[in-house]
Parts: structure tokens; C-alpha cells; sequence
């Protein structure tokens, strides 16, 4: 193959034609249970959700808790509606999540991070938008632990020289 390829415009249709046999090879499947829901699980700080989803009504249920009892705070109900919302799905799925660990923020980001995957595993045609907004990547991102002889992980005690 490299000895066929002597300019710019060759080694552009070569990649072209490998990204082609590239997709026709990568055919994902629906992934659903014997009740028609998908599964996944989210994480984001110390939280962890485990998330169904069904085609509904766009109800959402979180540790037995309505989405608005469970996470009281509107910024809190805007991430979990963020995957509908960049799926173009608004109100066609009902959840079900039960997220332990850490605080509200990190448990919303979990959920959302759950609902993303099992939105790409339910339809696989969701998968594009989903990942383009970055749903379906980890948010690794966790405090750092602290330290022995420092205040907090970083943060030094105050210095006297006396």
C-alpha cells in the first residue's frame, strides 16, 4: 500500500477508503433486556450510578425519589437532562438510577454520565452526539488526597521562624 502512494491526493484516498472499511466493520447492536431496557453505569467523583432506561413518558426516578425531591436544586435537574437534550430525545425515555456515594453534585454527574451510556447502548445511532458533547467519557477528575506534615494535600502550615 505505501508504494502505491506517491502524492497528497493518494494517501487522502487511501485513508478515505480504510476510514469506509473502518465503519462497515463496526455495526453496534441495541443492547436491551428481556424488558426492553438498557443498563449502564455512571461515575464521577466518589459516586457510582446504576442506570435503566425505558421508553416512557420521561419520568425519572433516583433512589426511589422523584428527579425534583431527589436533586432539589435546578442546576442539579439541568445536567441530568443534558443527554436527552443533545440526543434530541426530550421526554421519550423514563429512568431509573441508584447512585451511592459522595455528594449531590458528584451523584448528578454520575447519573448523567449512566444515562449517557445507556442511551448510546439503547440506540446505537446516539452515540455521535453523545460523544461529540463528551457524555460518555469518565469525568476522572477526584480530590487529591492529603498529604502527612501538610494542612490539607497541598497547603503547608504556616511558617515561624521563632
Amino acid at each position: 500500500m505505501s508504494d502505491d502512494i506517491k502524492s497528497l491526493d493518494d494517501l487522502k484516498d487511501a485513508v478515505a477508503e480504510s476510514a469506509v472499511v473502518v465503519e462497515e466493520t463496526i455495526k453496534r447492536e441495541p443492547v436491551r433486556d428481556a424488558l426492553g431496557r438498557s443498563y449502564a453505569t455512571g461515575k464521577r467523583k466518589d459516586a457510582v450510578a446504576r442506570v435503566w432506561i425505558k421508553p416512557g413518558s420521561g419520568k425519572v426516578t433516583v433512589n426511589g425519589k422523584e428527579l425534583n425531591k431527589y436533586f432539589a436544586r435546578p442546576v442539579l435537574q439541568m445536567i441530568l437532562a443534558q443527554p436527552f437534550s443533545v440526543a434530541g430525545v426530550t421526554g421519550e425515555f423514563d429512568v431509573m438510577a441508584t447512585v451511592k456515594g459522595g455528594g449531590l453534585s458528584g451523584q448528578a454527574g454520575a447519573v448523567k454520565h449512566g444515562i449517557s451510556k445507556a442511551l448510546q447502548l439503547y440506540e446505537p445511532s446516539l452515540r455521535a452526539p453523545l460523544k461529540a458533547a463528551g457524555f460518555l467519557t469518565r469525568d476522572a477528575r477526584v480530590v487529591e488526597r492529603k498529604k502527612y506534615g501538610k494542612a490539607k494535600a497541598r497547603k503547608s502550615f504556616q511558617f515561624s521562624k521563632r
